[in-house]
């Protein structure tokens, strides 16, 4: 068992998703709060965090937690911390931070007197007046919350959403995290038709078949953690070895993509190529309101328009509808539809069997479910 205290935070919404693969992955001590999933590991379970899972925006070492109402009792409490155990002698380290419903409430003087405390401990480690801060980078963030600190590092780096496949993105993209939520949230599965109407520069499509073939949504990134001494290069090494060998390039999953917008879909296109998934997908250049639906029993998952900027409302109106009526003419598809749109239900034309509020960036959302029937059983 390891003793290292680590947190995968998620955007509003998605903690159950980020859960439930802590759980797959095998991490122990699993705790769930607003906003973060909570689990103990040791250095392979911080790269094979930050490898494989799909639905967090960061994987965190949190390295202490006190009350602090005073500037004295948050400079005290970070000192008692050990922060020699990761940042080295040459370490470069910047502190950001939060505050919300505390009565230190002034951020910028919160992460000064962080700062501050950090040098301090490591003074007395390495026994050095300053540093030259050359190496490795570590972003340390302290966030308080109703008067409690919270100090973590951050291993990831960049956010997680950032896979490394898409350079390249059109107007108001969906967050590969999010997107892949969507999919792990509906009835999906590899053996069902997925149509993305409306894909834009593709990043739904791509995840799902991410998740079909079961390939680390890591693996073609850099992590910060990866140039910090503690944790060695055989460890990466090793749990970028294992996330290959789990690879199951035998599943075909019967994946498309549409969009009418001809250069989102060579967008697409080169993503689907950079993800190594260009083989799972078809992508054509069709307005949504002739699609056609591919086959039974296949999910629709999409990401429309939610018409909030100024001339587009009756336009999002009149696609919504005509969105419905698709879907009307087969009842053995499910539907998943996330929007802003309140009265997307009347739009649509059918009442969610279930719908999940969500944010995707600053806007809050809802994702409307509408479930067909089972596939039937495949006969041995």
């Amino acid at each position: 068992m390891g003793n290292i205290n680590l947190i995968a935070t998620s955007t509003f919404g998605l903690e159950a998703c980020v859960k439930r693969e802590a759980i797959r992955l095998g991490f122990e001590n699993i705790k769930t709060y607003d906003g973060r999933v909570e689990f103990t590991g040791d250095e392979s379970t911080i790269a094979k965090a930050n490898l494989w899972m799909r639905f967090a925006s960061k994987i965190l070492i949190k390295v202490g937690e006190f009350k602090a109402v005073t500037f004295d009792e948050l400079f005290e409490g970070t000192k008692a911390l050990d922060w020699g155990s990761w940042i080295t002698e040459d370490g470069k380290f910047t502190v950001t931070g939060k505050s919300v419903k505390s009565t230190l409430f002034s951020v910028s003087d919160c992460q000064a007197i962080v700062k501050k405390a950090v040098v301090e401990k490591l003074k007395q480690k390495y026994h050095v007046p300053w540093f030259d801060e050359t190496g490795a980078e570590y972003t340390i963030q302290v966030a308080l919350l109703n008067d409690v600190a919270t100090l973590t590092i951050d291993t990831s780096g960049s956010g997680l959403h950032k896979r490394g496949y898409r350079e390249t993105a059109m107007i108001a993209p969906l967050k590969e995290t999010l997107a892949a939520a969507m999919v792990d949230l509906s009835y999906w599965n590899k053996d069902r038709i997925l149509l993305d109407p409306m894909c834009g520069s593709g990043t739904i499509p791509i995840e799902a078949a991410l998740i079909a073939r079961n390939v680390a949504p890591g693996l073609n990134r850099k992590f910060a953690s990866e140039e910090w001494a503690r944790i060695d290069n055989s460890i990466w090494k090793q749990e970028r070895i294992n996330a290959y060998k789990a690879i199951n390039y035998d599943v075909m999953p019967k994946i498309y993509g549409s969009d009418m917008d001809a250069e989102a879909i060579e967008v697409a296109k080169e993503n689907a190529i950079k993800a190594g998934v260009d083989d799972c997908i078809e992508f054509t250049v069709k307005p949504c309101q002739e699609v056609v639906l591919p086959g039974d029993y296949g999910c629709l998952i999409t990401n429309p328009p939610y018409g909030e900027r100024i001339g587009e409302l009756k336009e999002v109106e009149d696609l919504y509808r005509s969105l419905g009526k698709i879907m009307a003419t087969n009842p053995t598809w499910s539907s998943y539809v996330i929007t802003s749109m309140e009265y997307f239900e009347k739009l649509f034309g059918r009442k969610a069997d279930a719908k999940r509020k969500l944010f995707n960036g600053r806007i809050k959302i809802d994702y409307y479910q509408f479930y067909g029937p089972r596939p039937p059983k495949k006969e041995l």
